[in-house]
C-alpha cells in the first residue's frame, strides 16, 4: 500500500468532514489555537499538508503557511478553499522535500509521521523539519501512544473503536513496529467499505531520539492540543521540540 495511490481522489472526496469528527470545533479549535501561539509573528511550514484541515483556519488567524504534501488529489480538495498565493504548496514527501525560506514553526498532526514506514524515513523527517527552521524555531508532533498493552498474547489485532455504522481495527507487526489501520464503514445492507492505512507506530522515547539526532531538544509534551498532563494512560501526545537559538 504506497501512500501516493491511498491518498487519492476517492480519500481526498472522503477526508473532510465539516464541523465532525477531526473537524469538530473542540478538536481542531484548541489546534489551531496552539499552532498559531507557537508561530508567534513568523511563518509555519506544514509537513503532509492534505486538505488544508489545519493550515486553512491557521492562514485565516493571520498566520504565513506554506505546505507540503505528496497527494495532488489532496492538493486539489485544498484548492477548492485557498489559493497558491494563500497558501503555496510544494509537491512531495514530508521526508526530503525542501520548501522555500525559513519557519518559526514546522508542524505535523494527527498521527501522520507514522505514515512514513522506517525508522530511517521518519529520522529524516526530522531532519528535515530541521533544515526549514530558523533557530529557536520548533517542531510540532501530534502522535498516537502505540496500545501494545490491549493486544491479548497471541493476538494480532485489536478493536480501537466500535459504532452504529463504523468498525476501527488495528492489526500488528511487533516484530517491525508495523500496524495497519482497517476502517470499515456499513449500513444495513449486507456491504461495507474497508479503508486501510499503513503505518510504522513510534514510542515517545524513540520519538526523542529522533529528535535529537536532528538536534532539537523536547520543550514540552502533552496529552493534548489544551496542555492536558501527559501520563502513562495517555492514548496520545502533542510534543514539542525547539532547535537551539545558537549550535
Amino acid at each position: 500500500m504506497q501512500q501516493a495511490k491511498i491518498w487519492d481522489a476517492d480519500t481526498a472526496h472522503r477526508y473532510d468532514t465539516p464541523g465532525t469528527g477531526m473537524f469538530a470545533p473542540e478538536v481542531l479549535g484548541p489546534t489551531v489555537d496552539r499552532l498559531a501561539h507557537l508561530a508567534g509573528e513568523g511563518a509555519a511550514l506544514e509537513f503532509a499538508i492534505g486538505t488544508g484541515r489545519v493550515a486553512v483556519p491557521l492562514a485565516e488567524r493571520g498566520v504565513s503557511v506554506t505546505g507540503i504534501e505528496l497527494s495532488l488529489p489532496m492538493v486539489e480538495r485544498l484548492r477548492t478553499k485557498a489559493d497558491d498565493a494563500t497558501i503555496p504548496v510544494i509537491m512531495g514527501d514530508m521526508a526530503t522535500t525542501v520548501a522555500p525560506g525559513k519557519y518559526t514553526l514546522v508542524y505535523l498532526v494527527y498521527n501522520t509521521i507514522s505514515n512514513l514506514l522506517t525508522q530511517a524515513e521518519q529520522v529524516e523527517c526530522f531532519r528535515n523539519a530541521a533544515r526549514h527552521l530558523a533557530p529557536g524555531g520548533r517542531f510540532v508532533i501530534e502522535l498516537w501512544v502505540p496500545e501494545l498493552r490491549k493486544l491479548p498474547p497471541g493476538r494480532a489485532a485489536t478493536v480501537w473503536q466500535s459504532e452504529p455504522g463504523y468498525i476501527g481495527l488495528d492489526t500488528y507487526d511487533v516484530l517491525r513496529q508495523h500496524v495497519v489501520s482497517h476502517h470499515f464503514r456499513f449500513d444495513e445492507t449486507t456491504e461495507a467499505k474497508l479503508f486501510r492505512s499503513p503505518h510504522r507506530y513510534i514510542w515517545p522515547a524513540e520519538l526523542d531520539l529522533m529528535a535529537q539526532l536532528a538536534g532539537f531538544e523536547l520543550e514540552t509534551r502533552h496529552a493534548d492540543w489544551t496542555g492536558a498532563a501527559f501520563t502513562a494512560e495517555s492514548r496520545s501526545h502533542v510534543s514539542v521540540y525547539r532547535i537551539p537559538e545558537t549550535q
